[in-house]
């Protein structure tokens, strides 16, 4: 490598050559794969550029040096000093890179690139003009080179030294092992070089120069496909997006959902990511497909590159029902078209699960403008939860708390209600339970919304005690998601306490569960609060899975049968006695039995003469704000 003493018939191209492959292989892989494409990757490309030329100019130029009369001398010249101009070029660009990751951005390191950039072409002039003054690299009349002063080795131990000096001065702005594999990669170089140099070789200069090469890409730009399917994950999608918003691209994208494959542990069977992968390689030109769960899936195309997706569409839509008709996997799919807001704001997930939330099963779904609207209904209306739960103010004026009195048979009168939830919120206005619960649900909200009630509803109900009012209780709708927080229990109870109402005016309504961790929870959680003297409901019992055994298990006080029942109990004679019969045993049992969903008094008639106690419907009442249920109860005499 510039040594005093080359011996240019020591040389072997398998160096080079090996350079020139790596290279090769750089690009094929840069153009099959995806990277991010930012500016420290163009940096990175502009080195492996530099990298190129060099191996083959060096290749060249020792070829012309093992081979006397090829070329003439001034070509040799000129292919040693772009040779050179390719090398040192390299060590600017990786010194540039090393200043961009680690974000320098002022006027000292400003002035470093400068005066590198001063350095490498002073280097460049010394050495072009070494060759044509004779005080530098030189070929005699006779043939015989002469090496002169060499000051490719004075440069590059400049750069180097500067290159390790902003690593190591700064190395706690990037994660450690990153800055190790990437040192011990280039001091393994230079020690190459040394060796190299010790004996006269110059085979392996620019090989040296490919090792940072791996190093970087390998720790900083890899974004490995996943090899049974081909995807990329959720981060080379944002990047993608961030690209083509940037670069004004319209795409489309098809989003796959298949819920049996959801979960830990699962991934697509492998007859659907053969057809994933022949969707993302035939179908579509420069498509690419990313995992966003284990069994959701989005395809991503440009839409200048593939004018005719309408076309594509229909087809990929055809191999995939036929594959549906083999196995039957439940699915759900989204076409759309890129929108800019969205894009700007990286919020693909987020619109494509939205829409999947209220789609039918085996469904296709073609975008619309109306999803748009709802879904920024959806984030706003996040937002403002969140905000309800950030600030935790049990008497948030966003939170509201409704009621529908119901009507006990025993005293022919109202002294219970069931508290209901409604939000009026901010440039939205009234939004109901059916929108709201399943979004508290599932962002983790629902436990602060329930506090907000519960006090509300204790306030109420100190309220109307105060005024004479003769309210037994009043019931809470709780979800069973809340139950698994271990401080649920004392965040009830200090509620309650705090408000100054006797506990037993409070009931809590919960629905059954399935699973077999939460119905041992939801009965240690019962059994804590009945001490201080709470009740408590089954709710919606008939609808979906309802295990008698398990219920007897569990110490409520009131089971609530479904509107649905109340149907059921009209259709014929048989299912009226069943329905019937259900709830006798309960009230045999010690169980009180409440009908809801009673609208006239043909539901009336049928609920009294199947062991009702309760009585909650339109008929009665439909939901009024909890202040009007002063004009449903009684005062004491």
């Amino acid at each position: 490598m510039g040594n005093l003493s080359v011996d240019y018939s020591q040389y072997t191209p398998v160096g080079d050559i090996i350079s020139i492959a790596s290279c090769l292989v750089f690009i094929i892989l840069l153009s099959t794969s995806y990277i991010k494409k930012t500016k420290l990757f163009s940096i990175f490309k502009l080195g492996l550029g530099t990298v190129v030329v060099a191996s083959y100019t060096g290749f060249l130029y020792h070829f012309g040096m093992m081979t006397p009369g090829v070329m003439s001398h001034n070509t040799i010249y000129v292919l040693r000093v772009i040779y050179h101009a390719a090398l040192f070029g390299f060590l600017y660009v990786f010194l540039y890179y090393a200043i961009t990751i680690l974000q320098l951005t002022d006027v000292r390191y400003k002035r470093i690139l400068v005066s590198y950039g001063v350095l490498y072409v002073l280097i460049l002039l010394v050495d072009a003009f070494g060759s044509i003054f004779k005080y530098g690299f030189y070929i005699d009349k006779a043939g015989e080179p002469h090496t002169g002063v060499n000051i490719f080795i004075i440069g590059y131990i400049l750069f180097v030294v500067q290159i390790f000096q902003l690593l190591l001065g700064h190395k706690d702005k990037i994660y450690k092992q990153v800055i190790q594999s990437i040192g011990f990669v280039c001091a393994l170089s230079i020690i190459i070089l040394a060796l190299q140099g010790h004996s006269g070789q110059t085979s392996f200069t620019t090989i040296t120069y490919v090792f940072p090469l791996y190093a970087i890409m390998y720790m900083i730009h890899s974004n490995p496909y996943d090899l049974e399917s081909g995807a990329l994950d959720t981060r080379a999608f944002e990047d993608l997006i961030s690209y083509y918003h940037k670069n004004q691209k319209n795409f489309i994208l098809m989003s796959l959902l298949l819920n049996d494959f959801e979960g830990e542990g699962k991934s697509y069977p492998e007859e659907i990511n053969e057809l994933v992968r022949r969707f993302a390689s035939d179908y579509y030109k420069g498509a690419k497909h990313f995992q966003v769960t284990n069994g959701h899936m989005f395809l991503v195309a440009g839409i200048e590159k593939n004018p005719n997706y309408d076309h594509i569409i229909n087809l990929m839509l055809n191999s995939f029902q036929d594959l549906y008709q083999k196995y039957r996997y439940d699915f759900k799919i989204v076409i759309l078209k890129s929108i800019s807001e969205v894009s700007e704001q990286k919020d693909y997930v987020s619109l494509v699960k939205f829409v999947e939330s209220s789609m039918p099963m085996n469904d296709i779904h073609y975008f619309e403008g109306t999803d748009i609207d709802s879904f920024k209904r959806n984030k706003m209306i996040i937002s403002q939860i969140e905000d309800i739960c950030k600030k935790k103010n049990l008497n948030d004026e966003r939170v509201l708390v409704y009621c529908q009195p119901v009507f006990n048979i025993q005293r022919g009168t109202y002294d219970t209600a069931e508290a209901l939830m409604r939000l009026r919120l901010p440039d939205i206005g009234m939004v109901f339970p059916n929108e709201f619960i399943p979004i508290a649900e599932e962002h983790e909200f629902i436990h602060t919304l329930s506090l907000i009630i519960l006090n509300k509803t204790c306030l109420s109900i100190k309220s109307l005690l105060d005024e004479g009012y003769k309210i037994s209780r009043i019931s809470v709708n709780i979800s069973i998601i809340e139950m698994r927080d271990d401080d649920f229990c004392n965040d009830i109870n200090h509620v309650i306490k705090n408000s100054g109402i006797p506990f037993d005016k409070i009931a809590i309504e919960i629905t059954e569960s399935q699973n077999e961790d939460d119905f041992n929870l939801v009965k240690e959680k019962i059994d804590i609060l009945r001490e201080s003297g709470i009740k408590f409901y089954l709710d919606d019992f008939g609808t979906g899975y309802s295990n008698l055994e398990r219920i007897m298990e569990l110490p409520f006080d009131i089971i609530k049968f479904d509107r649905s029942l109340v149907i059921a109990s009209k259709m014929n004679d048989k299912s009226e006695m069943m329905v019937s019969h259900m709830a006798r045993m309960f009230s045999e049992m010690l169980y009180s039995v409440l009908y809801e969903g009673v609208e006239d008094e043909d539901d009336e008639e049928k609920c009294l003469h199947m062991s009702a106690k309760y009585l909650q419907g339109y008929k009665y009442s439909k939901p009024i704000p909890i202040e009007k249920l002063r004009n449903y109860i009684d005062k004491s005499a």
